[in-house]
């Protein structure tokens, strides 16, 4: 323990804070890092593919991932400089085919087992992603929600064929997957028949979900959005559709913090959506004017978030995960940046004093529990943190940066 870290601990101590007990908590939850941030959502089903679905990577730094090998090695050497417990979180696009032609709809643990392996290896847990964008079945804007009864088809199978799929890594890695649906389904322009293409979604999601999965093995979550690029003016997975969707059928829903109006933000919805659904799977992420997918940083929509999910108690109902992908810096630095900046928010939450606050509280003492919070944020968070990373063998303050700068240069520069 360091001197620092002494002092810390005695000043939380004295506002009723057990810093020991708030790091036994970090040690526990883990953070789901996207496999896709490593290649800007590329995957690895056929080379050069366009990333279509309304979203986009922008920035073309050098080192990006080629090959699945690659993008392993790369996440390693991110993992390897986040405190805490590990999970990626991978999109069927993700698939390792090996030479052979399946299409989506037939994607079995075999595309997948790669990955299995690997993760036993690493001690991690895996996550998973239907993909309903960069197919050609996709290019005409639907998927789940599509007019062609023959095309739904193939995504309704796409979909069932990927909980299979977490079931079985679920299975063998004997941890849960959290399995996210999302589709890009929309219009650019003024859309008639939105009753229709809503129906139709909600048809195509119940057959999916027909099939009873062990919750232990397999887990599924529904995901809405705003908008996408080409689909500004309908989406048919709105926040709306999905939440009572959600609440109807007891899924998980995702909140994306970029998928919302750019005023919004998602820590009033946490309680309120608990209150009717199960649980949360958090997609932290950062959207800058539009649902831009930048780099999380320590700003305060991102404190607010894990504020109110440790204020709430709902740790124990809340998944966090990251969802951004920025292709204008080294791409390593940014899983690390984006993640050290979530950890550090929730540390945040879990170091302030609580229990004062909400006597605070009770008493009517509005004041009181002002004044509270705002000398809260000058005590020294930083020297818990510094001793979180030591304990976790993970280098503390800027030192993470050699690392990927020395990775950078012997290893992503040479990638051509």
């Amino acid at each position: 323990m360091s001197n620092a870290y002494a002092l810390a601990k005695e000043q939380y101590v004295a506002l009723g804070v057990d810093t020991e007990k708030v790091l036994q908590t970090m040690e526990q939850i883990p953070v789901s890092l996207q496999c896709w941030q490593g290649d800007d959502v590329g995957g690895f089903e056929q080379a050069g593919a366009e990333l279509t679905g309304g979203i986009q990577a922008t920035g073309n730094y050098p080192g990006k991932a080629r090959t699945a090998d690659e993008l392993r090695r790369d996440f390693e050497v991110a993992a390897s400089l986040i405190p805490g417990k590990h999970r990626i979180n991978l999109h069927a696009c993700y698939a390792e085919l090996k030479n052979k032609k399946v299409e989506r709809d037939a994607y079995t643990i075999e595309q997948f087992s790669s990955w299995v392996d690997w993760a036993k290896e690493q001690k991690l847990g895996i996550d998973f992603n239907p993909t309903y964008f960069s197919h050609r079945l996709s290019a005409d804007g639907f998927t789940l929600a599509h007019r062609d009864k023959g095309v739904r088809h193939f995504w309704i199978e796409h979909g069932i064929a990927c909980r299979k799929i977490a079931a079985e890594i679920g299975r063998q890695l004997g941890k849960t997957v959290i399995t996210n649906f999302w589709i890009p389904d929309g219009c650019k322009d003024t859309t008639v028949s939105r009753r229709n293409h809503r129906e139709w979604l909600e048809q195509s999601l119940d057959v999916i979900f027909a099939e009873a999965i062990d919750p232990l093995l397999n887990r599924d979550a529904v995901e809405s959005k705003l908008f996408g690029i080409g689909f500004e003016s309908f989406t048919v997975g709105s926040h709306e559709f999905y939440l009572g969707y959600a609440a109807s059928r007891q899924k998980i829903i995702c909140l994306d913090a970029g998928h919302f109006h750019p005023t919004e933000t998602i820590a009033d919805k946490i309680s309120s959506v608990l209150t009717f659904v199960p649980e949360i799977l958090l997609h932290v992420s950062r959207g800058v004017r539009w649902d831009s997918d930048h780099v999380v940083i320590l700003d305060d929509p991102t404190r607010t978030m894990m504020e109110e999910i440790v204020r709430g108690s709902y740790l124990d109902r809340v998944h966090i995960g990251m969802d951004f992908f920025d292709a204008s810096i080294n791409r390593i630095a940014a899983w690390v940046i984006g993640a050290r900046s979530t950890q550090k928010s929730l540390l945040l939450a879990l170091l302030e004093p609580q229990a004062r606050l909400r006597q605070f509280e009770a008493e009517n003492d509005f004041t009181s529990r002002l004044a509270l919070l705002e000398e809260a944020k000058s005590l020294p968070f930083g020297e818990v943190w510094d001793e979180f990373c030591r304990r976790q063998n993970v280098p503390t303050g800027f030192a993470w940066m050699e690392t990927v700068k020395r990775y950078e240069r012997d290893v992503q520069s040479l990638r051509k």
